[in-house]
């Protein structure tokens, strides 16, 4: 390649940190998209979760329904039975304690049957939660489904940009020369993307330190790369581009 001006060399550069900057922009882009994805998709586990739980609840009311049906059916069982021998009971005292006895067992058979309604009203109430969830959910899928397909197709658009940028950083790349280019690579990849700053003001836009003046003089009599001492990105005037 044929002896560039420094000059020329550093409006090379700065073509290249005007697409840089998008790449960096883009790849950050990039790495954040599955995160939110993730994100979403754990709200949306979240919300299947709460219905889970919410059926799961269901269940356990039923479960617990029909063990008190079961018990309520021993109870009925035992006044039958119990009625049954009080009628062959012949003396008085064990008369009375069978009469005790199936007292006893209709005060339990009532307290099941309340408690078996009590489950009946438990069971309705959760299902009417679960039938809202449900239908809340429909619409939490839809949304999840639409907000992927949305994360999707701007990572489709980004990679697409991408492709593009890394075709136009090659067309300009071959323009530099190999040491300076080294030498902003280093730098852009240690500064977040960002080798080639301005001055304004007297300060670095990179890092804002005050520049002492023979910085600018440096620069002026383009005899190299100069470079911020603090944050070792490369200086430009922006008049002298």
């Amino acid at each position: 390649m044929a002896e560039i001006s420094l000059q020329e060399q550093m409006k090379q550069l700065f073509g290249l940190q005007t697409v840089d900057k998008e790449i960096y922009r883009l790849r950050t882009e990039l790495e954040e998209k599955p995160k939110l994805i993730e994100e979403l998709q754990k709200k949306f586990e979240e919300k299947k979760a709460s219905l889970k739980a919410l059926e799961d609840k269901s269940k356990q009311i039923q479960l617990k329904r029909k063990e008190k049906e079961v018990d309520l059916a021993g109870k009925e069982e035992a006044i039958k039975k119990a009625q049954t021998q009080l009628y062959q009971i012949k003396k008085n005292e064990e008369y009375q304690a069978m009469v005790k006895e199936i007292a006893g067992f209709n005060a339990d058979k009532s307290v099941l049957e309340e408690n078996i309604l009590k489950l009946f009203d438990d069971t309705d109430a959760v299902n009417k939660e679960i039938e809202k969830e449900k239908v809340v959910l429909v619409e939490e899928e839809k949304k999840f489904n639409q907000q992927k397909k949305e994360v999707d197709d701007r990572m489709k658009e980004v990679n697409d940009r991408l492709a593009v940028l890394e075709s136009n950083r090659n067309q300009i790349t071959p323009n530099i020369e190999k040491k300076i280019l080294a030498q902003y690579e280093r730098v852009l990849k240690n500064r977040e993307g960002l080798a080639l700053v301005p001055i304004k003001n007297g300060a670095c836009q990179g890092c804002f330190l005050n520049l002492p003046p023979q910085v600018i003089n440096e620069i002026k009599m383009k005899k190299g790369i100069v470079v911020c001492e603090a944050c070792a990105r490369i200086l430009f005037l922006e008049e002298e581009l």
